[in-house]
């Protein structure tokens, strides 16, 4: 009969779901959204993607044909309907309104179309037209993530709400959410070593604000922001006086850029007012601030990477279009500043080296004139000597009258240019005065993620050799066993372009050591971690993974022998949660990683899933990331998801393990503690490292060797005080600014020096 029938449909739609979903929760699912999130990292987990394709499409096609098989059997005969286009957009439809990854969003999407369908409220073609057409442009334009999105936005604040009632604090309800102080649970009932800003904002009272003063050239009061359901800046004051250099600094993911994004029109605020010489700019149009003079210069993405360098300054004075004879001297100036970039003239922007690209970015700024200049991470991932060369620029502009507000995670670096400080943490003011007094306030200036995974294990880590750690030799003294090779590159060559990136470059690297590679940006560093990785296909030489030859294996397969890669961007995969995302790096150890089981509802894949959430639930405890271990890795500062990036390294559990400059977007404590955590790995694991890193304390303490890189050849290697003594290591890498050298660190006193202005340019 046919209530049989819709009987077996109903039975087949929760089978079917329940499948769905299970493998969604497993590790079928996440390397399908790892791969289509971020193949190169998915790879370096041991993913391969061709399978992982392969997989859903099988699946998919399994799904398809069994509706198929079910809808045949009621008609009798395949219907006309399947091939009309018109279904096809009925799938699309509930794929976006659903919001794509999202089963309930899919089913409620399913149910509002059907609804619109045979409404009667709907009776009319047009009727239903203009309900379904509504629907996507309004889930598009307000939810982008779909109806799925909106149902759980909703499903965490009735969750926030009964947990407030019920004095439940939950970190990972509460890291977008402020905690007035009548709510803060008593410190004794959480754990003792854990600082309140590591599980919920407003623990610690807003520093209240004096008024501005009379010359005040930007002011911003009580402002608000959020992106979606993630609340950033709570009641934040501001304010930036005529000729002033303000160092904006702060944990990992106080808001720092949000609130630069906030005053140049990048985001609107929720609350609060932004004004700028006396006028109300509060969610004004960039175009608007940037003509009234205030330029943004983001951190490591200020170049349009498909236009010349010509045509990036060209763009850059389009304000100035009426006036060419000042873009003609400006052009000029600038080239002055950066003659680099005059040899790069006709090269396209995006092929720029990162130091190069800052400079560009740097250089359009000054073409548009700035009253106020915002400038978001100056040194992220760039050599000592091309962070002076820019510190030079920077005060050249400040002197003909821009005032500069300068977001940094290094506080050596910014107190070189600021003499007032603003120091944010969750979102609010802590502290307002004297870069000199900041550096007084140990409380503020602390490792929150690290502090924790890194103090328990100073003291056993630290030895007597030079470096801070147990010298590390080719035999063990103690029983005499010999380290073997674990990493050995032979004559690897590779060019792009006929321009040759990496020269004849042989390293071995030993169980347990670790290896520092430096050098200028460009150098070509990351191309060779690219080259071990499987990557990039050296022109000649062969790679050798513990005495195997691994030259003709794809990234994948080499990670599944035990090679582990981490990235400059640390992008990881946007629409995973944290949590998926450890749990992703955990992947060549899953016990059971058959998707055909997961499918099948087996009893093996839940308890395999089980010993993967307790590895997962232990290193978030471990790096301290409760708070964020339900958000969307795409929702995370750059800094945090360094952290989470590391948490990745540890549940891969590699044997050889390369690292592109860990510190990058992390701030300076952290990067301060992220020594012994490094040591750590090499001292449990007995891993062997390979770390590209620009902070020149933290290489110089964890490296037993140095390996010194220039125009893709090695210039010098050896002992780490040896490769930083070297000439042509000073000369062409490090320069001679004590803050762009010991960006982490005391043992170095940053000076607030003036250089002459061609110095700065040289």
């Amino acid at each position: 009969s046919d209530y049989t029938y819709y009987y077996v449909i109903l039975l087949t739609l929760v089978l079917v779901i329940a499948s769905v979903s299970r493998m969604r929760r497993s590790r079928t699912g996440r390397t399908l959204i790892a791969t289509r999130d971020n193949t190169r990292a998915a790879q370096s987990f041991g993913i391969s993607p061709a399978r992982a394709q392969l997989t859903a499409f099988a699946f998919s096609g399994f799904i398809a044909g069994i509706a198929g098989g079910l809808y045949l059997f009621h008609q009798h005969q395949l219907s006309s309907t399947v091939r009309d286009p018109s279904q096809n957009i009925l799938v699309f439809s509930i794929g976006v309104l659903g919001g794509l990854g999202s089963i309930g969003g899919a089913l409620i999407a399913a149910g509002y179309l059907y609804f619109v369908n045979y409404s009667a409220f709907t009776k009319t073609q047009q009727a239903r037209l203009f309900a379904s057409g509504l629907g996507l442009l309004l889930i598009m334009l307000v939810r982008p993530d779909g109806l799925g999105g909106a149902f759980y936005a909703a499903r965490d604040a009735v969750l926030r709400r009964i947990a407030r009632a019920r004095g439940i604090v939950v970190p990972s309800l509460l890291a977008d959410v402020r905690v007035d102080d009548d709510e803060v649970p008593l410190l004794d009932e959480v754990e003792a070593d854990a600082p309140p800003a590591a599980l919920a904002p407003g623990w610690t009272a807003q520093l209240e604000a004096g008024p501005p003063p009379d010359d005040a050239l930007l002011v911003v009061r009580g402002l608000e922001v959020a992106y979606d359901k993630a609340k950033v800046l709570f009641g934040v004051d501001f304010h930036v006086s005529r000729g002033e250099i303000v160092a904006l600094l702060g944990t990992n993911g106080a808001g720092k850029s949000t609130l630069l994004s906030a005053v140049c029109g990048l985001v609107k605020p929720a609350a609060g007012t932004v004004m700028f010489d006396g006028e109300d700019i509060t969610g004004a149009k960039t175009t608007d601030t940037v003509t009234k003079g205030i330029a943004l210069m983001p951190g490591g993405k200020g170049v349009f990477p498909t236009l010349t360098v010509a045509e990036n300054l060209q763009l850059a004075g389009w304000i100035y279009a009426d006036d060419p004879e000042y873009v003609r001297t400006a052009t000029d100036q600038v080239l002055e500043f950066f003659p680099i970039l005059r040899e790069r003239w006709d090269q396209r922007a995006g092929n720029l080296s990162g130091g190069e690209q800052q400079m560009l970015t740097l250089g359009q700024a000054f073409l548009a004139k700035p009253r106020l200049l915002l400038i978001d991470e100056l040194s992220l991932g760039l050599a000592p000597i091309i962070v002076e060369q820019l510190l030079g620029i920077v005060r050249a502009i400040h002197d003909s009258g821009t005032t500069v507000v300068l977001v940094e995670q290094s506080v050596n670096v910014a107190i070189t240019l600021a003499d007032r400080a603003v120091f944010l943490e969750k979102g609010e003011v802590r502290f307002n005065g004297p870069t000199a007094e900041l550096l007084e306030r140990p409380e503020l200036l602390r490792a929150v993620f690290l502090e924790g995974a890194a103090t328990k294990r100073t003291e056993k880590l630290v030895g007597a050799s030079a470096n801070g750690h147990r010298h590390f030799g080719t035999a063990c003294i103690e029983c005499g066993h010999t380290h073997e090779l674990a990493l050995e590159l032979r004559g690897i060559e590779a060019s792009f372009g006929g321009i040759r990136a990496v020269d004849d470059v042989s390293i071995e690297v030993h169980q347990g050591q670790i290896v520092g590679m430096i050098g200028p940006n460009g150098a070509g560093k990351t191309t060779v971690l690219d080259i071990i990785s499987g990557f990039v296909t050296p022109n000649s030489g062969t790679i050798w993974l513990q005495g195997t030859d691994v030259t003709p294996l794809p990234p994948e397969q080499r990670a599944r022998l035990g090679l582990g890669r981490s990235f400059q961007d640390a992008r990881l995969f946007p629409s995973m949660t944290v949590r998926d995302t450890i749990a992703t790096a955990y992947e060549r150890h899953v016990a059971v990683p058959d998707p055909l089981a997961a499918f099948l509802l087996s009893p093996a894949v839940k308890v395999s899933e089980r010993e993967v959430d307790a590895e997962v639930d232990r290193l978030i405890e471990l790096m301290r990331l409760e708070a964020y271990a339900d958000k969307f890795v795409g929702e995370l500062s750059t800094g945090t998801r360094r952290i989470v990036d590391l948490a990745c390294i540890l549940a891969h559990k590699p044997s050889v393990l390369l690292l592109d400059e860990p510190s990058s977007g992390i701030a300076q404590r952290e990067t301060e503690a992220l020594a012994p955590v490094l040591l750590d790995i090499r001292e449990k694991t007995g891993a062997a490292l390979i770390i590209i890193e620009h902070d020149m304390p933290l290489i110089t303490t964890i490296s037993d060797e140095l390996v010194a890189l220039e125009l893709g050849a090695v210039v010098a290697r050896g002992e780490p005080q040896a490769v930083v003594s070297d000439p042509r290591v000073i000369e062409g890498y490090l320069g001679t600014s004590d803050a762009a050298i010991n960006r982490s660190g005391t043992g170095a006193k940053p000076t607030r020096r003036r250089k002459p202005l061609a110095a700065a340019g040289r």
